[in-house]
């Protein structure tokens, strides 16, 4: 394990710096929209410009990494995405706190193009699944740990957009001063819908269902705990037990997704969403800062890992020159789902109340353990020659580097 991570060591320690300024503005961004009195429907849209920024990201950045490198691009990226959490804090209107949360989903994006590919270089077949393994663990518990900084200042103050804004340019100081080389550019396959359809239709909407879920999740979270309680501290707690529930859940499921079937498993998880989404609908009046949180915890247990048994249930049935196809298709199945999901949700919640937020997810995840059970009639296993462990299925189509990849083969060929 030593000798797997010493060569990507500086980079996960900027990974973690990074990330934890960016935990802290997607928790501290929706609370402070909501002193503020932002609508809901405002919060929702701001939520789902980020991830449409990050959608483009993901398609667009490779032209500026074949353009200029990944160096160049991660310091302008890094640059970029440490300036938005002060202008958010001098400009406190809708309007301008969605150009600004698209434009960080943008530079997110590419910085994780530019962070996984560094990954993916610097890792071999045998020792990936570790080290993509090891960085989504570190990933998720530095974003629950800037969730929790935002418990350090009132969040109506300045200081924690300041916090933020150090936090993602100090991020910057391991990759800029690294003698790693810097990843060349690999070859591609262009993104293909319809053949991820074709290899795996209950795939394909299983990321949908998660973008849906998650989405909505990370834009609209705080405005249902101010429904709780006035005091911000609970979204902190409430949305770091929702990673840290998904973080510890991640590779049980999984394990027990290579024993007993994918689609068992994401049929179960779904059903399991479905009763906890109801628990909080119902008892929302009456929920206290731990119910809350344990509830949070139980429900990202369950709602977080979709995406990740989707991804390995699709790598099951595809094959080798699938793989970057397959993770393109994916990850943008869960970026539309992602910027669908904080509008209908934030409707719903207009429409309702604050707990319609889990309304919303119910009937997600209920649509999915439907439509999962659905294609198991239709389709058997994959046969246990073809099946993949989880870490290995999870690290070869996981990350949002895949995606950029034809871009930079259509400026290749531009270029000739």
């Amino acid at each position: 394990m030593k000798h797997a991570l010493a060569p990507v060591a500086a980079l996960l320690i900027g990974v973690s710096i990074l990330l934890t300024g960016q935990g802290l503005q997607g928790t501290l961004l929706p609370v402070r929209a909501s002193l503020e009195a932002f609508s809901t429907v405002s919060i929702g849209t701001m939520g789902a410009a980020y991830f449409l920024g990050f959608t483009l990201g993901c398609l667009r950045g490779g032209e500026l990494v074949g353009r200029v490198g990944h160096v160049r691009v991660f310091l302008a990226m890094t640059a970029i995405g440490s300036s938005a959490p002060l202008i958010h804090g001098l400009f406190l209107s809708p309007l301008p706190w969605t150009l600004l949360r698209m434009i960080s989903g943008f530079c997110f994006a590419v910085l994780y193009v530019v962070i996984e590919s560094w990954l993916n270089e610097r890792s071999t077949n045998e020792n990936r699944g570790l080290v993509f393994s090891t960085y989504v663990t570190i990933s998720l518990s530095v974003l629950a740990a800037g969730q929790m900084m935002t418990l350090l200042y009132d969040p109506a103050d300045f200081q924690l957009f300041a916090i933020a804004s150090v936090l993602v340019s100090l991020g910057a100081l391991p990759v800029a001063l690294s003698t790693s080389p810097s990843p060349e550019i690999p070859h591609s396959v262009q993104v293909d819908v319809r053949r991820l359809f074709r290899v795996s239709p209950a795939a394909a909407i299983g990321c949908l269902a998660a973008g849906l879920a998650n989405g909505s999740f990370w834009s609209l979270a705080p405005v249902f705990t101010k429904s709780i309680t006035p005091d911000p501290s609970l979204a902190a707690w409430f949305m770091t037990s929702a990673v840290i529930g998904g973080a510890v859940s991640q590779w049980p499921l999984g394990f027990l997704s290579d024993r007993i079937g994918r689609r068992k498993i994401l049929i179960a998880a779904a059903a399991i969403g479905v009763a906890i989404s109801g628990v909080i609908v119902s008892a929302a009046g009456s929920l206290t800062v731990v119910s809350a949180s344990v509830a949070g915890l139980l429900w990202g247990a369950v709602a977080f890992p979709l995406y990740a048994i989707a991804v390995a249930h699709a790598n099951d049935f595809a094959e080798a020159d699938d793989y970057v196809m397959i993770s393109s298709g994916l990850l943008l199945m869960y970026g539309i789902g992602a910027v669908v999901g904080p509008f209908a949700a934030s409707t719903i919640m207009t429409w309702t109340n604050a707990a319609g937020l889990y309304a919303f997810t119910g009937i997600v995840h209920l649509g999915l353990a439907a439509y999962v059970s659905y294609r198991m009639l239709r389709r058997e296993s994959a046969p246990d020659e073809a099946h993949m462990a989880f870490g290995d299925a999870f690290a070869t189509a996981h990350t949002a580097s895949q995606v950029y990849e034809e871009e930079i083969q259509h400026l290749a060929e531009e270029e000739n």
